[in-house]
């Protein structure tokens, strides 16, 4: 049965995309059937950071208006054969995008066998974030630990018991997971960044991951390949570790203290 999974956040730029990229790759690495669309209208990056930018000829857009199919405007990956990416209108309003054209673009994922879904929100509450989870079972929720961001993301927790087709429905709502990046265990010892448990406290979920400030994100990003394929990055492992998590695997969460110095290191500053 496929399973439709909205990757969300409140406030910009905290990762979310980068997000989606690494959980699509890590569910097609187990196997999995995945295919993930790109919702930011007009501003789109998921391509980008999955290396296929130059392959994009229709769009998601392209195929809700009847201009090409589906099969059409799917992207194979060139690592994962399992993995497909639907990409997003750069040139578009976010107005292209309507409830009846999405709810037909996934009925046809799902017809095609997908196992999963992934749908990578724009930020804040805009159309295009209301479309992008409309439709989902679970949520994850991309959060920095920070005062606004886990604020904004408070609000998107309401959407989501509210103005969902599961909450309309009476279905038990949408099943929400908290996902923490950026983190800096030095940070958070000093006062200066929120703790796991003071997120959890605040919104009340469950942690499914937490990823670790790392350059080696960014380095992906730039290079076109989800930091979930290196394999000797704490962000990779962490991502990892967040998949395990949403397919029902029992593990320990990682990175939340600042790793121990050696003598040498104490010693010499190293």
């Amino acid at each position: 049965m496929t399973e439709i999974i909205v990757v969300t956040s409140g406030k910009g730029g905290v990762g979310k995309t980068t997000t989606s990229a690494s959980v699509a790759c890590g569910l097609a690495r187990r196997g999995k059937r995945v295919a993930v669309i790109d919702f930011d209208i007009g501003l789109r990056n998921l391509d980008l950071i999955m290396g296929c930018e130059r392959r994009v000829v229709y769009d998601f857009v392209n195929v809700i208006q009847g201009d090409c199919t589906l099969k059409q405007a799917l992207i194979k990956d060139k690592r994962l054969e399992n993995l497909h990416l639907l990409a997003a209108s750069q040139t578009r309003d976010k107005d292209a995008l309507t409830a009846d054209g999405v709810k037909r673009v996934l009925d046809e994922l799902i017809a095609e066998g997908f196992d999963y879904i992934l749908c990578d929100s724009p930020a804040g509450i805009e159309k295009g974030a209301h479309l992008a989870m409309y439709y989902a079972d679970r949520a994850v929720v991309v959060v920095n630990p920070e005062v606004s961001s886990v604020r904004d993301s408070d609000r998107i927790l309401g959407l989501l018991a509210s103005k969902t087709q599961r909450a309309e429905q009476g279905n038990g709502g949408v099943k929400e997971h908290l996902l923490l990046t950026r983190y800096n265990p030095k940070r958070v010892a000093s006062g200066e960044m929120m703790s796991v448990e003071d997120v959890k406290d605040i919104l009340g979920l469950d942690v499914i991951g937490v990823v670790p400030e790392s350059p080696d994100v960014l380095a992906a990003s730039n290079s076109g390949v989800p930091v979930i394929f290196n394999d000797e990055s704490d962000a990779s492992l962490a991502y990892d570790d967040a998949v395990g998590r949403l397919l029902g695997e029992d593990k320990p969460l990682r990175f939340l203290e600042e790793p121990k110095r050696g003598f040498f290191a104490r010693m010499f500053g190293g």
